[in-house]
């Protein structure tokens, strides 16, 4: 278990779809504790494992106390929305309002294969939705509204980070073939 690099805006394995994990075994449960230690490190509420250049179906979360994970997510979600600030681990320091479903049912696996159900609303739903987009290789700045995320590419190209070379250090989890 250890704290990995995160990939930044930029970097080709966040816009890429992520594969669905096929075996549950000790090599994704070392990956959920490496997106987990990652995540509260960061600080952040939520992590996929393409931030961290695997390009699996994998995120963890922690959200007004609750921490935990799901394998190959799929998601309902309600006609209802919400919009409100959102940011992300590999756009550091910005935040933009953003419209989400209100609520949410996510469907998946835990890291041992058991299948499991979360419903949210509020921050949860939006952190579930968020990390599942991380999955499908879509960034919250797809999502915002034309001129907000005119605003945003604005405030990323001017970003300190934005540029800077991507970290040397390699994953120790199967990439396949993503993020390399």
């Amino acid at each position: 278990m250890s704290v990995q690099p995160i990939r930044l805006f930029g970097d080709p394995v966040l816009i890429t779809k992520a594969d669905p994990v096929v075996d549950f075994d000790a090599e994704l449960r070392r990956l959920v504790a490496d997106l987990t230690d990652t995540m509260q490190a960061a600080p952040g509420s939520g992590l996929a494992a393409p931030q961290i250049g695997v390009g699996l179906r994998v995120f963890t979360y922690f959200v007004e106390g609750e921490l935990g994970h799901l394998v190959n997510p799929e998601l309902s979600l309600s006609t209802e929305d919400q919009f409100g600030p959102e940011g992300c681990l590999s756009i550091p320091g910005l935040t933009f309002d953003c419209r989400r479903a209100l609520n949410v049912i996510a469907k998946g696996f835990n890291m041992y294969g058991e299948p499991v159900v979360i419903e949210g609303s509020d921050l949860l739903a939006r952190c579930i939705q968020h990390e599942t987009d991380h999955l499908d290789g879509v960034l919250f700045v797809d999502r915002l509204d034309t001129e907000t995320r005119k605003a945003a590419m604005r405030a990323i190209r001017e970003a300190e980070w934005f540029g800077a070379p991507p970290p040397l250090k390699v994953s120790p989890h199967p990439t396949n073939g993503f993020g390399l």
